[in-house]
């Protein structure tokens, strides 16, 4: 099963497209595991801009090179549940590249566990030393991200460990995605023959979070993909599509990811958008 073909988690602002950030779609053999490859398309000076960050299941590999003060860092973003705003540092002139993963992909290109990553901030050294080293260089030298996207899906296959790929976590993850994120852990652990205590400790070590922690952010990605690309939404249609046990807790539930609520979510997630008519046409 092809998990990427049934979720495709996004962000607060999924149609956000210009010079600060775009996002580019990875090749055929990488689609399985990489959400997609995102950043700024040339270098760029940076304006007070705080981008909300909400919980959308992936993890991050991120690349940035900063010209004004000469510095290049590369850092590595777990799985987070909390939702935050990114401030941007006003003034340099930067330029950024970064790797978003989805939950159940990333392990197959890290050296090692992913063990307590979640909510982490990390060095990218601690898990992708041989990624960085490869793309990191290439930001000081390809202010093009369209020229470094292909040289990073040379470095990702090359990278790729079938050995890391655990099938009882795919196939968790598949179970989980078919009940929309409504699934308890003790009838996950019967459906795919494995015990609860087992089945947490291969989701710690290969995607860093609980299974309840992921399954109710898959709920909550499936809400918001929703609201963002249906012009209304049914509220007790959805209540009893994700298994929400009333409208107050599907409202509160989605507040705790989102930090607002659902009209407040949809307008900032609009302001976004450059042209209004092209967003009609995809509802």
């Amino acid at each position: 099963m092809e998990l990427n073909r049934i979720y495709r988690p996004i962000t607060s602002t999924p149609f956000k497209s210009n010079k600060s950030y775009m996002e580019f779609e990875p090749c055929a053999a990488l689609m399985p595991y990489v959400r997609c490859f995102w950043g700024t398309s040339e270098p760029i000076r940076q304006n007070i801009e705080d981008t909300l960050v909400i919980p959308d299941t992936c993890m991050d590999i991120i690349f940035t090179a900063d010209y004004t003060n000469d510095l290049l860092t590369s850092n590595f973003c777990g799985i987070d549940d909390r939702t935050f705003t990114a401030e941007s540092e006003f003034g340099s002139t930067v330029f950024s590249f970064g790797i978003r993963f989805y939950a159940w992909g990333t392990a197959m290109f890290a050296e090692d566990s992913l063990r307590n990553t979640l909510n982490a901030f990390l060095n990218a050294d601690e898990h992708f030393p041989r990624l960085k080293k490869t793309i990191e260089p290439l930001l000081f030298y390809t202010s093009d991200i369209r020229k470094i996207i292909p040289i990073a899906e040379r470095a990702l296959l090359k990278s790729f460990n079938y050995k890391r790929k655990n099938s009882t976590v795919i196939e968790a993850v598949g179970t989980i995605l078919e009940n929309r994120g409504d699934l308890r852990i003790g009838e996950l652990s019967k459906e795919i023959h494995i015990s609860e205590r087992q089945l947490e400790r291969v989701f710690r070590e290969y995607i860093g979070c609980s299974v309840k922690g992921l399954a109710s952010m898959m709920r909550y990605q499936y809400l918001w993909n929703e609201i963002m690309f249906n012009k209304e939404l049914d509220i007790l249609n959805a209540v009893a599509k994700y298994g929400y046990s009333d409208q107050s807790h599907l409202l509160n539930d989605f507040r705790k990811y989102h930090s607002m609520n659902i009209r407040e979510a949809k307008a900032y997630a609009l302001k976004n958008v450059g042209n209004l008519q092209d967003f009609s046409l995809r509802n």
